[in-house]
């Protein structure tokens, strides 16, 4: 038999023109723990905007939507607070992104906590991540981060490289 190729980290393998071999070290689908996650940063790693500025501002209970508009010298300038509704959803209204135009923003942050625990965006999280980012950018305003806080750390899109 020829000599096994693949990729052995991700459990395949490969035998010459016999075919193809499979094993799977790792169940399919199964999601890794935040801290193996891309992106997760640890509690005691966070900067001092996630840890001093924005980890304060969460209600443990509730789901709520931070947006922090820094100007060219990366002085805070506006910070936005919204509640999320009954269903956990945080809606951003006009007046939120009107406000970041009127202030000379260069940048922003978005941040909002996991109540549930859970730091991977879900798939509306990352929706309304690249919504976002188009806005800005057409207002001429850029998306910096997103942070998905939880007890631990916190998710970052920047450093996951999903923004």
């Amino acid at each position: 038999m020829p000599p096994m190729r693949g990729s052995h980290t991700l459990g395949i393998a490969r035998g010459g023109r016999m075919g193809v071999l499979m094993t799977l070290y790792e169940p399919v689908g199964k999601m890794p723990e935040p801290e193996a996650s891309a992106g997760f940063v640890p509690s005691h790693s966070e900067d001092a905007v996630a840890q001093q500025l924005l980890r304060p501002l969460f209600d443990a209970d509730r789901e709520t939507l931070l947006i922090a508009g820094f100007d060219a010298f990366d002085r805070l300038v506006r910070l936005e607070h919204i509640e999320g509704d009954a269903t956990s959803r945080c809606i951003v209204p006009p007046q939120c992104w009107r406000a970041l135009l009127d202030r000379g923003i260069a940048t922003v942050i978005m941040a909002h906590n996991h109540p549930s625990g859970a730091a991977w965006p879900s798939d509306a999280d990352i929706d309304a991540t690249h919504e976002a980012a188009l806005l800005l950018r057409a207002m001429g305003i850029d998306l910096v981060d997103h942070l998905i806080f939880v007890a631990g750390g916190h998710f970052s899109f920047r450093t996951a490289e999903m923004l």
